[in-house]
């Protein structure tokens, strides 16, 4: 009992030492428990939001081709007679055929789309019984001929729109216009779809484009009967052709795909938690470290008095205990509000979660208290042993405990091997033939070194702090030696601190490197690849329909446009062996639009009646030659038997791995309304005629505003962009942890400030200014996180270089390091250490010369 009431003395006594270790401990939980509340809440919504919208039973196409889909544009159907037999089941109340598509675009008078954003779809379909379900018409009334539409109102009101305005919707299969006769709400959360009702004739000719079929079916159970039973009588007249499924089924298939993305989200965010974590170990560490230091002589007088060192260690186990549990405790709560936080976040992006549905479980504060007090408790293990071990004779001696030189020898020769190992597997990633093979050897690499590094880095501090205090320390005459000398004075300490630093910085230069080289690799190939002027596509995948593209036809000043279309097609080989292939189907002008190097034959000759290219991975894995036969079996159409005319190199990112065929090769075997339609068009001015060109093409495609036309210049600007939004978010998620280093910093500055009061108090006694002392303070910072930010930023430059030895297997082969953001993260670091000394040494200054000297 006496160990629990010194512990809580001291912490208590000392909690203004430990503020900045416990924000450390709330951040890290709050992140974990924001990221637990956030997924949880929207596995509610959409949990609600299935409950309500599946049907007793419902059926469906068995096979489903989500290749076939993303090609074609179409969902796949139902004939009109699964709706008469499951209407004729026994035990089914009433049954009705359903339409549903987001492969489609709708637009407003002024041209504007109009759907969803952010990535939730815009769906639309037939208005039925089922959908009632789930909403209810708030005004208006549902369609009910060829010119009407009603919409769901959150897309109403985020669009101005009102009954009685127009909207054209663009489909697979053509575009027409409709007037919004209805708006309808929803009953439950809508994550942020936007949906358009029309009548079934209508959806079924505009979207579908034919007369009776339907996407999926469902049927309500009469009374007394199960959705089991239901199920079961529907199955023995539809026979094993169609999948069917009960409510239940179908809420949990939605459930699980959903979960699926979900699960990649709280896994991802819970990693960088996990950053922010070991991150504040090190501060943890440091603080309870200084701490022991600074109370050598206390626990010394408490082991002379008869304390043992089980008592002595379980005293400072006890204090970091408190500091968890209340660390914790707040990180929670803070938790709940980054959660919604994040909700507000993802709503300005087009996803509406409700805060009605805040979903807190009971296993979110348990795991966040949990995890806070175990790494808090486990980071102040090793200074707890190292109080343990102080002696009643350090009562006699000043406060600070020696540094054991064996230990150090040791600690640095354990670093030297760890690091060494690391170096080795990033060797061996760069000669790997595989990516899947070197991804292993990378891992290991990034986990030793970065071990490695922390192990080692007291003797790094030792060598690195001297070289950067020559440069930057060199103007600042006696401070700057002596704010270089304090970085010196606990190598461990200043190793520690830096190293917090350099883990977040690490990943902020390899994930930079990556990135650089992606797009630095990408740009290469289309400068040496694409000899088209202009490329047509869509940022969602969407295809491109047949009016946009007889639309561009029509565009004066244009040389040619080159289709593009892809289909998966099950192709057997000379050895027998069947695979699913990917077979791109373009015009013959595509060789010159896109230049692939050609291993062996004529590409040209592909493209004509008969031909097919393979790749020369293909050729090699299957032991193909020229002239050799592939039998080509296309989804919905024939079976062909094509000759092998070219092989083309696989070492390239631009359709790595495909195969070759023209489009009249697609059409002789696959008829109209099972081909797939163009994911990507390509074009090419007249000569000199670029720019006219380019607004020819613009001008004929503002019908049709979901698509695209970007010269060279302007895809490369996308691509990078791209990448650029990516990288800010892993650098938004990065920032928790180097915000935790950075309080590990300021801890590191002020409980070093009061274990130097005396110390201070001289100096200041024999004519130190205040101005120079805050100087010193700050300088000394600004050499810790310099040191930090060099070992982060070296570290994880040589991770992107070996990572992008990876990326060049996938033929991303341009290594671009952008010293651009490396040497301005470099010099953030020095003002981030200018920042985080502002407090330490604002209070180093105030402090009473004699009251200072006379502390003991």
């Amino acid at each position: 009992m006496s160990v629990f009431k010194t512990s809580r003395r001291n912490f208590f006594a000392h909690k203004g030492r430990m503020a900045l270790s416990a924000i450390a401990v709330m951040l890290s939980v709050a992140f974990v428990s924001g990221t637990l509340v956030f997924t949880d809440t929207m596995n509610t919504t959409f949990d609600k939001l299935f409950a309500v919208t599946a049907s007793d039973v419902s059926v469906s196409p068995r096979e489903k081709d989500e290749d076939e889909v993303r090609q074609s544009g179409r969902p796949e159907t139902l004939p009109a007679s699964v709706l008469s037999k499951v209407a004729a089941a026994p035990g089914v109340k009433y049954a009705e055929g359903a339409i549903s598509t987001d492969g489609v675009t709708v637009v407003n008078s002024k041209n504007k789309d109009i759907g969803a954003s952010g990535g939730a779809p815009t769906i639309a379909g037939n208005w039925t019984k089922n959908d009632l379900r789930a909403m209810e018409i708030s005004s208006g009334r549902a369609p009910r001929g060829p010119t009407e539409v009603m919409v769901d109102v959150q897309t109403a009101d985020k669009h101005d729109l009102a009954i009685g305005d127009e909207v054209r919707t663009i489909s697979a299969v053509g575009d027409f216009t409709t007037k919004v006769v209805g708006l309808a709400s929803f009953k439950v959360t809508n994550p942020g779809a936007s949906l358009f009702f029309f009548d079934t004739p209508t959806a079924q000719r505009e979207l579908l484009g034919a007369e009776g079929p339907f996407t999926y079916v469902t049927a309500e159970a009469a009374d007394g009967v199960s959705n089991a039973q239901l199920k079961k009588d529907v199955a023995g007249l539809l026979g094993a052709d169609y999948d069917i499924k009960t409510a239940k089924e179908a809420s949990d298939e939605g459930r699980e795909q959903i979960g699926e993305f979900l699960n990649v989200m709280k896994y991802a965010m819970l990693g960088f938690a996990g950053i922010a974590f070991l991150v504040g170990i090190f501060l943890i560490v440091n603080t309870f470290s200084m701490l022991v230091a600074q109370r050598t002589r206390e626990i010394g007088l408490m082991r002379a008095i008869g304390s043992s060192r089980k008592q002595v260690n379980r005293s400072v186990l006890i204090e970091a205990l408190f500091l968890g549990i209340v660390g914790s405790i707040f990180g929670v709560a803070a938790g709940v509000g980054i959660a919604v936080g994040l909700m507000e976040l993802m709503g300005s992006m087009g996803m509406n979660l409700s805060t009605d549905d805040l979903t807190v479980k009971v296993t979110t504060p348990v795991v966040g208290l949990a995890l806070g007090v175990i790494v808090t408790v486990l980071a102040a293990y090793i200074p707890a042993r190292r109080a343990g071990k102080v002696s009643p004779m350090a009562a006699l001696r000043d406060a600070g405990t020696p540094v054991d030189a064996r230990s150090s020898w040791i600690r640095a020769t354990i670093g030297l091997l760890l690091t060494g190992a690391g170096a080795a597997a990033l060797a061996v990633t760069t000669q790997v033939d595989e990516a899947a093979d070197g991804s292993l050897f990378l891992g290991l690499g990034v986990v030793l070194t970065l071990i490695g590094f922390i192990v080692i880095g007291p003797l790094l501090a030792a060598v690195l702090v001297r070289a950067i205090s020559a440069v930057v320390l060199r103007f600042f005459g006696p401070v700057g030696r002596m704010a270089e000398r304090n970085a010196l004075r606990n190598p461990r300490r200043t190793g520690a601190t830096g190293a917090a630093l350099m883990i977040g910085l690490a990943l902020v230069a390899c994930l930079s490197v990556v990135g650089s080289s992606m797009v630095a690799s990408a740009t290469e190939e289309l400068d040496k690849s694409v000899g088209a002027d202009f490329i047509v596509r869509t940022n969602t995948g969407q295809p491109i329909v047949p009016q946009a593209y007889e639309a561009m036809r029509k565009a004066p000043h244009v040389d040619h446009i080159t289709q593009y279309k892809d289909v998966t097609a099950k192709i057997t080989g000379p050895d027998g062996k069947t695979a699913k292939e990917i077979v791109v189907a373009a015009d013959p002008s595509y060789p010159t639009d896109l230049r692939r190097k050609t291993v062996e034959g004529d590409l040209a000759a592909a493209y004509r009646k008969g031909g097919i290219s393979v790749g020369d991975e293909y050729v090699a894995k299957h032991k193909v030659k020229l002239g050799d036969t592939l039998t080509v079996e296309f989804p919905g159409g024939g079976t062909a038997r094509l000759e092998v005319r070219a092989v083309t190199a696989d070492d390239t990112s631009l359709d790595q791995g495909v195969k070759y065929i023209s489009t009249a090769t697609l059409e002789q075997y696959v008829p109209a309304d099972k081909r797939p339609q163009n994911l990507m068009l390509l074009a090419s001015a007249d000569d000199g005629k670029e720019k006219e060109a380019l607004a020819a093409l613009k001008t004929s495609l503002e019908p049709y505003p979901q698509y695209k036309v970007q010269d060279q210049s302007d895809y490369k600007k996308t691509l990078q962009d791209q990448i650029g939004q990516l990288l800010d978010i892993i650098y938004g998620l990065l920032a928790l942890a180097i915000i935790v280093a950075v309080l590990g910093v300021v801890n590191t500055l002020a409980l070093s400030v009061v274990e130097r009061t005396r110390e201070i108090g001289l100096m200041r006694a024999i004519g130190l200014s205040r101005r120079q002392l805050r100087r010193m303070i700050r300088l000394e910072s600004v050499v810790i996180a310099l040191f930090g930010a060099l070992l982060g930023l070296g570290l994880g430059m040589g991770w992107g270089a070996a990572a992008q030895q990876l990326l060049a297997l996938e033929g991303l082969k341009v290594l671009e390091i952008p010293w651009s953001t490396i040497l301005t993260v470099f010099v953030a670091s020095a003002f981030v250490g200018l920042i985080a000394a502002l407090v330490p040494a604002f209070r180093a200054g105030r402090m009473n010369v004699l009251n200072a000297i006379a502390t003991e």
